[in-house]
């Protein structure tokens, strides 16, 4: 019995799909943008199928890459889908939630998400990505575009240059990190040893995370890419905890975001359900594929892709 219960939200997700299917001619009207070319000239469901298989194949890449969806699924669907970015944003929240609270109680369970770093982090990081959310949504469309293509080719540069470090060394913790009690151990499987930990630079740490959380929030993308390198490469924290923590910090960061989308109205079935149902199964095969393939050469491919999404939503954003 427990063996299926991974699947209940997905199984979950299929019954919200099915019920929804008679709000999604409406929804399409109001998701795609009112342009000539976007003019709606295919049947109500092309669109939810087309994302869906979008969204199957990203999340084979997600993992293959070791990013989240949540990065790869706003530039892209904005770009290249006639969706209004509103909708874009609210559903790329979604999107990330889903694959982080199908993720974090295995992580929490493994000692690989740690309460003690994640919950300073989060509360920070949440309570700027409602501010970073209200922001994106005051904003005009075309500012945020600017402001989203600058963004993507920051995360290109960022995951071209950053060489994680395993296990930093920590010799002096920090005050803060102390008071706190940020630290711990986690179980290496492959040597079989207990590996302590603990954080340094936790007050910077901390500053960067209003960034992070208004950069999510305003973007809806999630915030993965940027979380590891502040809990790996600034404070000091093992590899395995610093994307383990990551990824249970999107359950809460995002949680945050995606209540004001979905207050304005911008998270709607006809994205969210097929986008979400994909990633989650491109997301399970990725997880088989990922034994035979090359994540470096999958890594690059993911570069070069982000790099043309962010070229493409910064000329979009100034009418080129």
């Amino acid at each position: 019995m427990r063996k299926n219960l991974p699947f209940f939200p997905l199984i979950i997700l299929i019954v919200l799909l099915l019920l929804s299917l008679g709000a999604l001619p409406l929804q399409a009207a109001d998701a795609v943008q009112s342009s000539p070319a976007a003019t709606p000239q295919h049947p109500w469901w092309f669109w939810p199928l087309i994302l869906f298989i979008f969204c199957l194949i990203l999340g084979i890449v997600a993992v293959l890459a070791g990013v989240g969806g949540g990065v790869l699924f706003v530039p892209l669907v904005s770009g290249f889908f006639p969706f209004h970015l509103d909708f874009v944003r609210g559903t790329g929240l979604l999107v990330a939630l889903a694959g982080a609270l199908a993720a974090g109680p295995g992580l929490l369970k493994r000692n690989l998400a740690n309460l003690k770093l994640a919950l300073p982090v989060a509360l920070i990081a949440s309570g700027c990505s409602i501010i970073g959310a209200l922001i994106g949504l005051a904003l005009p469309t075309n500012i945020v575009q600017i402001c989203l293509g600058v963004t993507i080719l920051f995360i290109t540069l960022l995951m071209f240059f950053s060489k994680n470090v395993e296990r930093p060394q920590v010799p002096n913790p920090d005050k803060l990190g102390l008071l706190l009690g940020i630290n711990g151990y986690y179980r290496e499987e492959s040597t079989g040893e207990d590996v302590p930990w603990q954080v340094h630079r936790t007050p910077l740490g901390l500053l960067f995370f209003i960034a992070i959380g208004i950069m999510a929030g305003m973007f809806g993308l999630g915030a993965g890419w940027a979380n590891v390198p502040v809990l790996n490469l600034l404070m000091g924290a093992p590899l395995k905890v610093a994307v383990g923590t990551s990824k249970f910090l999107l359950s809460i960061t995002d949680t945050s975001a995606a209540w004001i989308y979905l207050n304005q109205g911008c998270v709607i079935p006809m994205m969210a359900i097929p986008s979400i149902i994909g990633l989650m199964l491109g997301s399970f095969a990725g997880v088989r594929i990922l034994s035979i393939a090359k994540p470096k050469i999958i890594r690059y491919i993911v570069i070069i892709v982000l790099g043309f999404a962010g070229v493409r939503a910064l000329l979009k954003g100034l009418g080129i």
